[in-house]
Formats: C-alpha cells, sequence, structure tokens
C-alpha cells in the first residue's frame, strides 16, 4: 500500500545558512515546520568549497540569528571549515528538523497547497520556502572554442587547492572575489595570467564584512553600493598577492585555441588550464513546474514572497530576493522578515 502525502504547515527547500536562518524563527513562531537538505550532512555549500576560502569579515560579524560564530583558534577571518562546523552547531542547537538526505525534484500546485515531490515521497505544504542557493549552478561563459581546449577546465566549485596546478600555466578568468583569492594562492605555485571584463578594484583594506551588508542596504534602496567603491575584498590572502604584483589583469579574451586563448588583435597565450571563477545561477530547478520565471530568468518577488505564487517564498539567492541575502549575516536578516510575513499568511488562512 502506497504511503500518501505528509502534511506540514511550512516547507522549507534546502539546510544550508538561508534554510537555518529560516528555521531559527520558525522555531521561534512555534510553527509547524520541516526542512529538506538534499546533503547527507550539515554545512550546505561550505562544505564543497575550496580548503582556504575566507569569509570577508570577523566571526562576529558573519553569524546567523541567535548564535555568534566563535573566532577561529588561529585568529583571522573564519574559513569554509569554520563555516561548516558553525552551520552545523547551529542547527542541532536550535533542534530543527532537517530531513537529510532529501532532494526536492519538483514543487507543484495542488489543490488548497504546494506539492513537493521529493526522492522519498511527496510533502503538502501550505507555504514553501526554497533557500538552495546558487552553488549548484556553476556559470561558465561560452567562447568560440571552448570545447576545442586540449588543456584541463575548472570552474570554482571544482577547485580544491593549488598543488595539482603547480608549475602549470595557468589563466583565471573572472574580476570578482573568488577570482582574487584564487589567483592569490595558484599564484604562489604556477605562473598565472588573470582576465577579467573590467579592470578590477579592490575595496578599501578597512572594508569588509562590517560595511559590505549596510552598502548592499544602500544600493537596494537606491543609494550608492558596493561597486562604487570597489569590487574585491582584500582579505589577508589578496592583500599579500597585491603586495606581490600578482593583481594585474588582462582584458578578457575573444576565443580559446586547443593550445591557450586569444584576443581580438591577435595576440595568443598558451597555457595548461583555464580555471573559471565567473559565478553562478540560482538553482530553482525544482520551481519549473510552477511556471514563474520573468525576464531575465529570475521569479518576481515582492520581499521574498512570489509574485505569482504567494505560497512561495524565496531566500538567499542574492539582492533580488534581499539585501547581501545570499551572505550569513544577510540571510539572517531576509529570513525574520519572510517567516513574519509567513506567520501572518498562515494565521489569516
Amino acid at each position: 500500500m502506497t504511503e500518501g502525502p505528509r502534511e506540514v504547515d511550512v516547507l522549507v527547500i534546502g539546510g544550508g545558512q538561508a534554510g537555518l536562518a529560516a528555521g531559527y524563527y520558525l522555531r521561534r513562531a512555534k510553527a509547524d515546520f520541516v526542512i529538506l537538505d538534499a546533503q547527507d550532512r550539515p554545512g550546505g555549500a561550505w562544505q564543497h568549497a575550496w580548503p582556504s576560502l575566507r569569509l570577508f569579515s570577523p566571526a562576529q560579524y558573519s553569524s546567523l540569528p541567535g548564535r555568534m560564530m566563535p573566532a577561529p583558534s588561529g585568529g583571522g577571518y573564519p574559513g569554509a571549515e569554520d563555516t561548516v562546523a558553525y552551520l552545523g552547531d547551529y542547527e542541532r542547537r536550535y533542534e530543527l528538523p532537517v530531513i537529510r538526505p532529501a532532494t526536492v525534484h519538483a514543487v507543484r500546485r495542488g489543490d488548497e497547497r504546494l506539492l513537493v515531490e521529493t526522492g522519498a515521497g511527496t510533502w503538502r505544504a501550505r507555504v514553501v520556502i526554497s533557500a538552495t542557493g546558487t552553488w549548484w549552478r556553476p556559470y561558465v561563459p561560452h567562447h568560440p572554442g571552448i570545447r576545442d581546449f586540449r588543456g584541463r577546465q575548472l570552474h570554482t566549485v571544482n577547485y580544491q587547492g593549488p598543488e595539482p596546478l603547480r608549475g602549470k600555466r595557468v589563466v583565471i578568468v573572472g574580476g570578482a572575489n573568488s577570482g582574487a583569492q584564487i589567483l592569490a594562492e595558484v599564484s604562489t605555485v604556477a605562473d598565472t595570467t588573470w582576465v577579467t571584463r573590467r579592470p578590477p578594484r579592490l575595496l578599501p583594506d578597512e572594508v569588509d564584512g562590517r560595511a559590505l551588508f549596510a552598502l548592499a542596504t544602500r544600493r537596494t534602496e537606491g543609494g550608492a553600493g558596493i561597486g562604487d567603491l570597489g569590487d574585491i575584498v582584500a582579505v589577508p590572502p589578496v592583500r599579500e598577492a597585491r603586495d606581490r604584483g600578482v593583481l594585474k589583469a588582462e582584458p578578457m579574451f575573444s576565443r580559446i585555441t586547443r593550445e591557450g586563448i586569444a584576443w581580438p588583435d591577435g595576440t595568443s597565450l598558451p597555457c595548461d588550464a583555464i580555471i573559471w571563477c565567473t559565478g553562478f545561477r540560482p538553482a530553482l530547478g525544482h520551481l519549473a513546474p510552477l511556471r514563474l520565471r520573468g525576464p531575465g530568468g529570475l521569479i518576481p518577488v515582492d520581499g521574498a514572497r512570489v509574485v505569482g505564487e504567494p505560497r512561495l517564498h524565496l531566500l538567499g539567492y542574492g539582492d533580488w530576493t534581499g539585501p547581501a541575502s545570499a551572505t550569513l549575516i544577510g540571510a539572517g536578516r531576509t529570513a525574520r522578515a519572510a517567516v513574519a510575513d509567513i506567520m501572518t499568511q498562515l494565521q489569516a488562512d
């Protein structure tokens, strides 16, 4: 006999930082909720990041609501491993009802509730929070010849350290923080060339996560944003690379050859590897049955609530779902507003 769908008031898809922040406020509101996480252990996407990755600010400014992140034992800014440990502790401390591994394949409209289809059965929820982030959809821009290159190609998601690239000629593509941090590290063991679409700009040394959230908020309100000061946070490894003279970028190439890259003027550069630090796209494939995408591929929202399906809320995908919502501090602030809206919504039904 087939078991029928399980029912819950609020179902959260994703057990990373945004999903846990939502869980914290749902727990405080005494909501009936569950969190489904596709990973087999706590830590979200942080458990897949390269080992030397560093946050942009001290631990006390990189925390979820209710619990401060402990300062790293070695000092400095927290790394990926520190963040994984913190998220696991956070989940246990607040006894958040996380079910894993539970991969959500599709969200569909039911008669009164949303149907959430997983590999282990279907759930019926009055409200769904999607908090799957972007890490699972790496973006590599198309360039002529990209399939002809005989060397190695990596994206940020595949990069796990510089040692496999020791002694190689490496091109690093992308002028944001991941590109700068990976360049800083790889340049200590390899011959590196940095390629960006526009000249990269470092933020002033004193600007880190303590100021980034305020700047992101000002941008959403029509004021000056982070880009008005620069693009890259000068974390210690990036400062060291700057002092070595490594942070010099070449303009974007026009095509990829079998041996390397080439520019419009005919100049070419042979290389052994290309690392694409070119960002991500929102992981929203599970929402495709709802047919909600608007111009540009994003789903229109009012705050975190989806305009075309009010029973659905989006958390943690970037500024379009809340100021700095893809950061630890921003996830908490947007989750608080979203959960307040959801509880009002549930009480009105």
